[in-house]
């Protein structure tokens, strides 16, 4: 199983199964239980995670005190507060597990020095970054172009796990609308 996490999240035709076999053991398979907090707003990010198992979400406090979730991590991605990790800065997110679940860990200067002796991984982490900016982009837009229930149905077609397994309240606030419009929504779904 390990194995297919490291190839399917670090998929790129540079790696070489050498490479795939060095990556692999630079991480620690951990077990995270329900509710754990990994990262905490104004903490400094030391390691990110690889998520094999369970259901992950980042979120902020409002300016009236409210949990907004930020985003959801699912089994073969990446869990990583890239701006905290990589600047060295306060990470002004909180990282909670959402169910139990598995992990695999690699510190900061693990990750390091496997990009400085891994070209391939060099290649791997440019593509990342490029589509992670495309899907941080991506969904900037759809949030001020498109209505509610576009927003869930989209959500329930990409990422059926988040709404299978996410309270109510944090998919609602990750849409931007409230519990209310959110059960509107889904039994208005059903009906039709």
């Amino acid at each position: 199983m390990e194995r297919d996490v490291f190839q399917t999240v670090y998929s790129s035709p540079y790696i070489t199964k050498t490479d795939y076999e060095e990556i692999a053991s630079a991480h620690s398979q951990m077990g995270v239980e329900q509710g754990t907090i990994l990262l905490e707003a104004g903490k400094i990010a030391n390691e990110y995670y690889i998520i094999e198992k369970g259901l992950f979400r980042s979120f902020v406090y409002d300016y009236n005190g409210n949990e907004i979730t930020t985003e959801f991590y699912c089994p073969e991605e990446l869990l990583i507060e890239s701006f905290s990790l990589f600047y060295r800065s306060p990470s002004m997110e909180n990282f909670q597990a959402l169910t139990s679940g598995t992990v695999w860990k690699i510190n900061y200067q693990t990750f390091q020095q496997l990009l400085d002796q891994t070209e391939g991984l060099r290649e791997w982490g440019r593509a990342w970054a490029t589509h992670h900016l495309f899907t941080m982009k991506k969904r900037s837009v759809n949030m001020l172009t498109m209505n509610a229930t576009d927003r869930y149905l989209t959500l329930l077609n990409e990422r059926p796990q988040i709404i299978q397994q996410a309270p109510l309240k944090h998919v609602a606030s990750y849409l931007g609308i409230t519990d209310t419009s959110l059960s509107r929504i889904r039994k208005e779904i059903v009906i039709a």
